[in-house]
């Protein structure tokens, strides 16, 4: 009968089965509404944030290589990338501690003791000469975690290390709605630069029609030095424009991580077909598409588990330390005939006193899992506001955009009649400038509201939980090497 058989099984089954002291995880209940005010899906029903990539939510080819580059050359994605791999290294070196440490130790030692101070006299007045050789197995201290406070350290490491994955996927949703913003503004500075090129250019020939009817006495001179002040501002306007698209094309070279071509590309251009329709379904989505909140439960998990390890400090703590292995007093006898050598230390802590430190530790877990929660409940809530208000946005810029094109068209009839009128002197030049500059400007709103709308698609999707990867799906944390 293998007398050794019945003790390492029980050892080994009480390790496996031992109690932890994690209090049972409740995921609290999002305190938001169970729909959005604007819960009418713009598109096709079904096709939402959980079943739609980047890739196939952005239409223009030229932005999906620019989010591609970003996503693989930004350096805020990059540095998130690597706090990652930083995480997960210490919860590969907390989760060692579940392990036994096993070391292998070779050693040899020569001394040498004069005969008077030996227990046993030898009778010669001789020193005592001893060599010794050793080679073994060790064992260092090794808790044997009966109460679980090394499986609560080794989970609270495991859902810090998965909640900082998520917040990389975070970054990673942030570049690309940046990265498509610009993009957008960079289109829209673009056209509100040919609206004002052709703008300057009428206003130039409106200048000189002015000023040769006050040579030929027809107009007064206050109306050349009006049609002047409306040419210097367009060029003040188109000095502004190509300033700001030099600003932000620097900014879009930053997100993308290099060096990004200088094309001319109108906000029409791309308008049709820029996004697709989404379905933004219901407020309970978000708990799983936003990385986000993702990682906010992560944090709240990895809270709920040091509580655990903070109970376990109040009991006993047991340790192994050991050693295994074969002695010899000559070298060459080491591996013939040597001697088994062995050792075997257990030991038992067990907290009597300690000023109050393991309770102050405990009500310091169990108050950092209330902030967790705070946190985790005022990051839903903050997610379905911002759900909420680009549906609020992308409902009334459409109304915007219908009266403000509405509004141009009048504007350019208002423009025409007053030329009209002008010329066949009905008027003043006063009405003309009025009405040139209302139409510049009513044309410059449109297409900011029309970028603004682009912008709202692509915010949709960000505040959806769109680009930060493990929509829908559970995290599984990689192998460690």
């Amino acid at each position: 009968m293998n007398t050794l058989g019945f003790p390492v099984s029980f050892l080994a089954s009480l390790l496996l089965a031992g109690c932890t002291m994690m209090p049972a995880y409740e995921k609290p209940l999002p305190p938001i509404a169970s729909t959005f005010p604007r819960s009418a899906p713009e598109g096709v029903a079904g096709v939402t944030v959980a079943n739609t990539s980047w890739e196939s939510y952005f239409g223009d080819k030229q932005l999906r290589v620019l989010i591609a580059r970003a996503l693989g050359n930004n350096r805020e994605l990059l540095l998130a990338v690597s706090r990652v791999e930083e995480v997960r290294s210490l919860y590969g070196i907390q989760h060692s501690n579940l392990l036994p440490n096993i070391s292998g130790n070779a050693s040899a030692s020569r001394f040498q003791l004069p005969a008077d101070v030996l227990p046993i006299q030898s009778g010669t007045a001789n020193s005592f000469l001893l060599n010794q050789y050793q080679l073994s197995f060790a064992l260092s201290t090794w808790e044997l975690d009966f109460w679980g406070r090394l499986r609560s350290l080794d989970t609270a490491a495991l859902e810090t290390y998965l909640a900082t994955d998520e917040a990389r996927h975070a970054v990673q949703a942030t570049v690309i709605a940046q990265v498509s913003n610009s993009y957008l503004i960079e289109c829209e500075l673009d056209e509100r630069i040919d609206l004002t090129m052709r703008t300057f250019q009428t206003r130039q020939k409106s200048l000189r029609i002015a000023q040769r009817r006050f040579e030929v006495g027809t107009a007064a001179k206050v109306d050349a030095v009006q049609a002047e002040i409306l040419l210097s501002q367009a060029q003040a306007e188109l000095a502004v424009l190509h300033r700001l698209r030099e600003q932000n094309h620097n900014g879009l070279e930053l997100l993308v991580g290099g060096s990004v071509p200088t094309v001319h590309r109108s906000l029409s251009s791309i308008e049709a077909g820029f996004v697709r329709s989404l379905d933004a379904g219901l407020p309970s989505d978000l708990l799983v598409q936003r990385p986000d909140l993702r990682a906010a439960e992560r944090r709240l998990m990895a809270a709920n588990a040091n509580i655990g390890a903070a109970r376990a400090a109040f009991f006993p703590r047991i340790t192994l330390t050991g050693s295994l292995g074969i002695a010899s007093r000559e070298l060459s006898g080491l591996f013939s005939g040597a001697g088994g050598a062995w050792s075997f230390m257990p030991s038992i802590n067990l907290p009597l006193f300690d000023g109050g430190r393991n309770q102050a530790n405990l009500d310091l877990s169990y108050a950092r899992r209330n902030s967790a929660v705070a946190e985790y409940e005022r990051s839903v809530q903050n997610a379905f506001r911002e759900v909420a208000d680009v549906l609020a946005e992308r409902h009334w810029l459409t109304e915007q955009i219908q009266a403000q094109r509405a509004t141009l068209k009048a504007q350019r009839e208002r423009s025409r009649l007053a030329a009209l009128r002008y010329q066949h002197g009905s008027t003043n030049y006063l009405e003309v400038l009025d009405a040139e500059r209302s139409l510049f400007a009513v044309e410059q709103v449109l297409v900011i509201a029309r970028r603004s709308y682009l912008s709202s698609g692509v915010t949709l999707f960000a505040a959806l939980g769109g680009g930060g990867g493990t929509i829908g799906g559970e995290v599984k944390p990689v192998k460690l090497k």
